[in-house]
């Protein structure tokens, strides 16, 4: 029987699925089709893709810079130059936009390198069974762990394991943020010089010229729209069914930067319904012994990618 079970293949379940196989035998599970999470990469065709997720990593801890160092040098990563403008007049300090040398979930594809792992799996029932976990998929198939971990969102969490959490985690009051992302290609042959764009506009937060990441030679231009959390609060339970949530955020955007509508000739819209939670907990990760049963996830600590690998680490360390 394999030791652990871990739900989810992002940052933190990458984190600790690399962690744990150093000592234990693993399985990964994930319901998409790839690794990464929020850090996911949409593939357009070929090389052309989108990072429709997470934007760019800004280590902030000794421990994380140190790690993306190393990444940097084997050219795992990189540094995303230009220029970034914001009209948003933040003051804020300047550090070093990392991304993926290929896609933003290099990170994850990197940590999870050698570790068994299932996609395109949703794990649908939990159930403790004295002394092992059965873990049930949507296609029915059962399996068999000693150990399990989740880094799902705070209320996909509640939803499949309720039973069996802490009760300093039951007791948790999550808010979880939308965010309404679009992907659109531009047949123009006109780019703009530019990186990234933060708006200062009620339904556009933030614009990534993909072709700026010089990870592809294309003659169309690629960019990541991404609404604020006012109007994605407004539109993420109504997008699926409603195209004109998606053209809107277009428009904004070819209104805003002059990019012609008529040179449209691809267009996506992707929801992140658990996106990100804005405040901390009072702990960084949960092990409940008697369960054999870890949580970690980047809403323990905060919004970004290094609190997922934070949350991760510390559960590491509470696992003997």
């Amino acid at each position: 029987m394999i030791d652990f079970c871990i739900l989810g293949s992002g940052v933190a379940g990458s984190t600790i699925a690399n962690r744990l196989s150093k000592k234990y035998s693993v399985h990964v599970f994930d319901k998409a089709r790839g690794p990464g999470g929020r850090c996911s990469n949409k593939r357009l065709k070929k090389n052309l893709s989108f990072d429709h997720g997470v934007q760019y990593i800004s280590p902030k801890s000794i421990e994380f810079i140190n790690l993306f160092k190393k990444l940097y040098k084997k050219k795992i990563l990189k540094t995303w130059n230009g220029n970034h403008l914001d009209f948003t007049f933040e003051k804020k300090s300047i550090t070093s936009k990392y991304i993926g040398s290929k896609a933003n979930n290099a990170l994850s594809k990197y940590l999870l390198k050698g570790i068994k792992i299932t996609f395109a799996s949703q794990i649908t029932k939990i159930k403790y069974k004295k002394y092992f976990w059965e873990i049930k998929t949507r296609d029915n198939t059962k399996y068999k762990f000693k150990a399990l971990i989740l880094t799902c969102p705070f209320p996909q969490l509640k939803k499949l394991a309720k039973k069996y959490l802490e009760k300093k985690v039951s007791k948790l009051k999550i808010q979880m943020q939308p965010n309404i992302t679009v992907m659109v290609a531009f047949k123009n042959k006109k780019d703009l010089p530019i990186s990234s764009i933060k708006f200062n506009d009620s339904i556009l937060s933030w614009a990534a010229n993909e072709n700026s990441k010089k990870r592809f030679k294309s003659d169309l231009n690629l960019w990541t729209l991404q609404a604020t959390l006012k109007w994605s609060k407004k539109t993420i339970n109504k997008y699926k069914d409603n195209n004109s949530i998606m053209n809107q955020l277009i428009s904004q955007f070819i209104k805003l930067t002059g990019f012609e509508k008529n040179k449209v000739i691809y267009k996506k819209i992707h929801g992140w319904k658990y996106s990100y939670n804005f405040e901390k907990t009072p702990f960084l990760s949960s092990w409940n012994k008697k369960y054999q049963l870890g949580i970690c996830g980047d809403w323990f600590d905060g919004p970004k990618v290094e609190n997922a690998w934070i949350s991760a680490n510390d559960l590491a360390k509470k696992i003997k």
